[in-house]
């Protein structure tokens, strides 16, 4: 009989053992992988239908933002510098020479361009060829050029803006200097210094003023397409000043403007009581006066103006310049004979002005400039007033007086001056209302 052998785990070899854990790990993996390959695969086809696929778009044929047309404007603004020629500044955007030339061929081109003057803005509009398509600029506040190509040549256009002048009104007191209560006023540099101008013959602004004097000005302001350019002339102005009151009104006489008072009198005298703006006086006329450079007592027949050196020294009045270079312990000097026995002096000069000995001058004119040469211990104007060969004192001594408007022509002022000084009194009925 057989006998068949029996075969017991625990009779396996440690071979079986490993052979079998490596098949059950196997089964297992298998049974894990299968139905998630399979469930894959059903995701699949379930999902075909409705698969998203990225195209590529194709490049559109416009123009990139910042590119321009070929025909488009392209215009670039050139402010002039101080010193800066009409040639560097088309050199500046590579316009030839003989392109500005075409330019300034033109009348109104050559008008503007010839004088054109520092803080002038150009406008240029360049072709992609580099070539001057057209260039505009104000000729005046009042009109404005562009100039084109055309063809093959360049062409003008004037553009007329009207200018309007508005009446502006203002009024104020004196609490410190007539610039601050100006100021305080709103008003400019330009409209203060013309009312200062205006009265420069009876006040003397560096001595005169008393806190509490008042004025009232009207004047105008430059407007063009809504936009206010500039602050205008003064049109009137009254001031009153230690209790009394100065009245000016501008009125035109031979084709320039002056400043009259309400007898129709110029303001202007033969001569102005000081020379020199807003300087403060640092001594006066004094026959027995301590010199302060000497230490010795030394008559001072004049007066001086201490001021920063290089402040524009102005002629008094009218007249001939006879003296021009150094005297003594007055240093750099002028002496101007003004006619009928009146004589004038200005020493101490850093430097003279452009006037030499024989030249005519008129009042105001800039005749040299405050220094401190010669007998000096700082920088100031000294003036002296004589009247035929005698020293006067300038603050003090009687000018002569211009004759006053007569028939048709005062008939005519008090006319074209008459809502001036309506605005002036409606001005000052409002200040005293208001105390």
């Amino acid at each position: 009989m057989q006998h068949h052998q029996r075969f017991s785990p625990t009779r396996w070899s440690r071979e079986h053992w490993i052979l079998a854990s490596v098949f059950a790990a196997l089964a297992i993996l298998v049974a894990t992988i299968i139905p998630g390959f399979a469930a894959a695969i059903a995701g699949q086809e379930e999902a075909a239908d409705h698969t998203t696929v990225a195209l590529a778009l194709p490049t559109l044929s416009t123009p990139a933002a910042n590119a321009r047309l070929p025909d488009a404007p392209a215009w670039q603004s050139v402010t002039v510098r101080s010193g800066q020629t009409l040639g560097a500044v088309f050199e500046q955007v590579g316009v030839p020479a003989a392109v500005m030339l075409e330019v300034l061929a033109l009348p109104s081109a050559n008008k503007a361009l010839s004088r054109v003057r520092a803080g002038a803005e150009l406008a240029f509009d360049i072709g992609q060829d580099g070539r001057l398509r057209a260039l505009a600029f104000e000729r005046d506040e009042s009109a404005r050029v562009e100039v084109r190509l055309e063809g093959d040549k360049y062409v003008e256009n004037v553009i007329e803006r009207p200018i309007e002048r508005r009446l502006m009104i203002a009024s104020g007191e004196i609490d410190s200097s007539l610039y601050a209560a100006g100021e305080k006023a709103g008003l400019g540099p330009a409209v203060i210094n013309q009312m200062a101008n205006a009265f420069s013959y009876d006040i003397d602004f560096t001595q005169d003023l008393r806190v509490g004097d008042t004025f009232q000005v009207v004047y105008e302001e430059v407007w063009r397409d809504g936009e206010r350019l500039r602050s205008g002339d003064v049109v009137a102005a009254s001031f009153n000043n230690r209790g009394k009151e100065f009245t000016a009104l501008r009125f035109e006489r031979n084709g320039k403007y002056e400043y009259f008072d309400l007898a129709g009198r110029p303001l202007k005298k033969g001569f102005m009581r000081m020379p020199i703006e807003f300087a403060r006086i640092s001594s006066r006329f004094n026959p027995r006066r301590k010199h302060p450079v000497l230490g010795t007592v030394r008559a001072h027949r004049g007066v001086d103006y201490a001021a920063a050196t290089g402040t524009p020294i102005m002629a008094a009045g009218d007249g001939r310049i006879t003296f021009a270079g150094w005297q003594n312990g007055y240093g750099r000097t002028i002496i101007i004979d003004h006619g009928r026995g009146y004589t004038t002096l200005y020493a101490h000069m850093s430097r003279l002005g452009k006037y030499k000995v024989g030249s005519r001058v008129q009042q105001g004119s800039t005749i040299g400039y405050v220094g401190a040469t010669g007998l000096a211990s700082g920088p100031h104007l000294h003036y002296e007033f004589r009247v035929n060969g005698v020293h006067r004192d300038p603050l003090t001594v009687t000018m002569p007086k211009p004759d006053p408007l007569t028939g048709a022509e005062l008939a005519a002022f008090r006319a074209a001056t008459a809502p001036a000084m309506a605005q002036l009194k409606r001005i000052e009925g409002v200040r005293l209302a208001a105390r």
